[in-house]
Parts: C-alpha cells; structure tokens; sequence
C-alpha cells in the first residue's frame, strides 16, 4: 500500500486542519502516517490530544511523536526532530510527504530533499506580510524562500501569501486553497432557543452580545476589545470570549481594573460553538496576524454582523471596508463595534451586510475537491 506522512509541530495542527485531508487520502488508498508533537507545544489541553490520539487510532492512521521546537532558533532540537522525520522517511519510504507550520515545513522539505521524497507544504499564513515586524521579514523570508526550492506544491490560504510566493518564491507549483473549508449549512441551519442559551450565560433578552472565538494570546487580541468597552459606555454590551490559552488570567485582570468585569464573560473551550454563534450579535475578530481564520467563517456562516482587524486573510473574507478596523488603535475598534451596533438596528443595513458575506468558496466541498486534485497530481 502506497504510504504519505501529514507532518506538522503541534497536534493541534493536525486536529484542526487535517482530519479532512486523511479521510482523502484513505479514499485514494493511502496508508497515512501522521508526525508532530504530541508532549509539548500545542494549545489544546491534554484531554484534547488523547481525543485526537484516539480518533486517529480508529481511522487506523499510524502517529509518531517528533519533539519538535515552536522556537526555530533552538537549533540542537530541531535537527533532533530532523533526524526522527529523516528516520522515518527511510523506513517507509512515503511516496509524498504533506507538512504544516514554519517549523514542520523546514524539517519536512529538508528531509524531503535528502530523501528524494515529494513535498506539499501548505503554508498557514507566512510569519512575514505587510506590517509584519522586520524581524520576521529578516528571519522567515530568507528561508521560506530557500526551501521552496524544495517544494513540489506550494499551498497558500490567502490571496497575500498567493502573489507573494507567485512573484518571489521557486516552487514547482504555488496553489491558493483558502483554508480547510467549513460546513456552510451546519452553521447556517442551526436551531437554539435562544432566549435560554443567553439565561445560561447571564444574558438578558435586551443586551447586545458581542462574540470573538480563539485560543486567549497576544495575537488574538482580545484585550484590546476590553479596552474599548470602556469607551462605550453601554453597560448592556456583553462580550463574549470562548477558548482558552495563558492569557485568561491577564484578561480577567484587565477586566476588573478597567470596571467591565460584568460585561466580560469567558467560556473557556466548548463543544457547543455553533449555538453560541447563534445568540451572538455580532463578532469581533481583532487578531493582528492570521492565515485565514476558521472561526470567522463560521461566524459568517451563522449570519453574524462580523468586524475584524484590517489584515491579510481577513480583507479576503469581509469585503465590506467599513467593517474592518485597524487593531492596533482603541477608537477604530469602537467605531467599527459604534457600526456594528447601528447596522443591527436597521434590518434592511443587516440584511445587505450578511448578503455580502458569501462563503461560497470556501465552501468544505470545494475545499476537499481542491484538496483530492492537488494529491492525485503526485501520484
């Protein structure tokens, strides 16, 4: 049986990104093994890895443990991981390798080189792009661009990263797949009661709900959204933050300083997001770097009024320019929550904004064919 490896450094990569990609590949007979750091490095709690672990022991996929670094500049342990994915490569003798993340991407093509082995590696947002900081541009570019040398199909998620590794980079091919895609109508024909799943959280009928769904980092941005509740002084304002990470306690702190404490809410990880999206008015998605956001998608899908930092990925989704904000400054992100406010008011405005927000596209369906064609070329 022919044999591929999905390699990337966090499990969670692998869970959010790629569960879709290995049913393909099982269609198309592929035994698949899958590589990445199972110990260390990821977001997801424990509890959500031996979940991952245990789906892919029922998909009867192969997994390895690779103790790859997030940090590309601790070099003793990313040549160790080099030599467990080099390991590998000889033993099974994959017929292509498919990689994730600037660190699985480097490991993944260098070992693809000195295995002769194919590689497509799909590149979830470049660490350099506009406005970036110019010591991503120093750091990740010169690299990036070198290894592409090595790769056979080069997979971009947004239209930036497209043109730029169009124009710039050697890959033998680049292909622009947005994203993995998300089920359109599972969001869209969700049913709630509505009015009850606010009473669970302590929401009256009368608030505005604001929603940002993400892993609590600097990225994210939460924090500055908080900052401008202050500023807008509606006390029937909720904001609703579902996810986890190391910043919650930050948060929860700044929240309470700044007085907004009861407007804040933090949900934490939850399995019932597509409901949440449903009671949600609008959503707001500040992050300062992104591929091409999952969860905003989502929010789309369930016919939110969605409002996000102006960046690559997102300028890609939202075509509307008044709904973007700049997330560096408090008052952009207050006046584009001041429209999103006014927009909900006016059901003619809200039902022209949700119009415009098409997701054909991006669409699972599309996505999983676009996936299935770019396989079958390396056959």
């Amino acid at each position: 049986m022919k044999k591929m490896l999905m390699l990337a450094s966090v499990a969670s990569m692998i869970g959010q990104f790629n569960i879709s990609n290995i049913e393909i590949l099982q269609t198309m007979g592929y035994e698949v093994h899958v590589a990445c750091n199972f110990d260390k490095g990821s977001a997801w709690t424990e509890e959500r890895i031996q979940e991952l672990k245990r789906k892919l022991r029922q998909m009867k996929v192969h997994y390895f443990q690779i103790d790859f670094e997030r940090n590309v500049m601790k070099l003793n342990q990313e040549w160790k991981a080099y030599k467990q994915v080099l390991k590998l490569a000889r033993k099974y003798h994959y017929t292509f390798i498919h990689c994730h993340s600037p660190i699985g991407g480097v490991v993944g093509r260098l070992v693809g080189h000195k295995t002769n082995t194919r590689v497509i590696y799909t590149a979830h947002g470049f660490h350099f792009y506009k406005g970036a900081p110019i010591q991503n541009w120093l750091i990740y570019y010169p690299i990036e661009k070198f290894l592409s040398r090595f790769t056979d199909v080069l997979i971009t998620i947004n239209q930036e990263d497209y043109h730029r590794a169009k124009r710039k980079f050697h890959a033998k091919r680049v292909e622009y797949v947005p994203g993995v895609g998300i089920d359109v109508e599972k969001f869209r024909n969700v049913t709630v009661d509505i009015p009850k799943k606010r009473a669970e959280f302590g929401i009256s009928p009368d608030d505005t709900v604001l929603l940002s769904v993400g892993e609590l980092n600097k990225n994210k941005n939460q924090e500055i959204v908080i900052k401008a509740l202050v500023k807008l002084h509606q006390s029937n304002v909720k904001y609703l933050l579902v996810g986890q990470g190391t910043l919650r306690g930050y948060l929860e702190k700044l929240a309470r300083e700044l007085g907004v404490e009861k407007q804040v809410i933090f949900l934490g990880f939850r399995q019932d997001v597509a409901e949440i999206y449903k009671i949600a008015d609008i959503f707001v998605f500040p992050s300062k770097r992104e591929g091409l956001s999952v969860a905003l998608m989502e929010a789309m899908a369930s016919d939110l009024i969605c409002i996000a930092s102006d960046i690559r990925g997102n300028r890609d989704l939202i075509l509307n320019k008044n709904l973007l904000f700049d997330q560096k400054r408090i008052n952009d992100v207050l006046f584009s929550i001041e429209n999103g406010v006014d927009i909900l008011r006016s059901p003619e405005n809200r039902k022209e904004v949700i119009n415009e927000q098409s997701l054909e596209k991006f669409s699972e369906k599309i996505i999983k064919k676009r996936m299935r064609y770019i396989y079958i070329s390396l056959q």
